[in-house]
């Protein structure tokens, strides 16, 4: 049985294929099938839209899905996420998402030049503590977004808050829910 798992998440392709190794080598273990490819789709900026993973089973029986299911609710991904190739397609993924979109032209040049990005992203994760991490993230024109996935979006935002009011890159700073 052929099934894609269309995840609700905008990961880069290397980020991406961290969790088809994962599920790959959990699924060759079980002896239950294999991930038979994947992709990212973006939106017309260059922005990552959504990823796929394409998972081949080696048998169609309800346990085996039920037991995909649950691996995939248990390892984590984000809501709205969507196991397609049945009838009715389930949908999988228990981590809200937040986007927060760096400001990369509109800030004064000491900023660019004194600020580091890296610094900013560390300073994030400890402020999230068990609450979320940073899974991937995006450099535009005018904009890099850090996407971060957790338990709660809002408690995500909250613990954020006074380092994004704070450290001078972050001014400007677009904060979106993307799960």
């Amino acid at each position: 049985m052929d099934l894609t798992l269309k995840l609700n998440a905008r990961f880069q392709p290397k980020h991406r294929f961290e969790l088809e190794d994962a599920l790959q080598e959990i699924l060759e273990n079980k002896q239950l099938g294999e991930i038979t490819g994947g992709g990212t789709a973006q939106n017309p900026d260059g922005e990552i839209a959504y990823c796929d993973i394409e998972i081949h089973l080696n048998n169609d029986d309800l346990d085996c899905i039920e037991y995909l299911t649950d691996l995939l609710n248990k390892i984590g991904i984000p809501k709205g996420s969507v196991l397609q190739g049945l009838e009715p397609e389930i949908e999988v993924g228990t981590l809200e998402g937040i986007a927060y979109y760096f400001n990369g032209v509109d800030l004064p040049d000491d900023i660019y030049q004194t600020c580091d990005i890296n610094y900013a992203v560390e300073q994030m994760e400890q402020a999230l503590g068990e609450t979320g991490r940073m899974y991937s993230y995006w450099e535009g024109n005018t904009y890099t977004a850090l996407y971060f996935y957790g338990t709660s979006f809002l408690e995500m935002k909250e613990k954020t808050a006074p380092f994004i009011a704070n450290y001078p890159l972050c001014q400007k700073c677009r904060i979106e829910q993307i799960a």
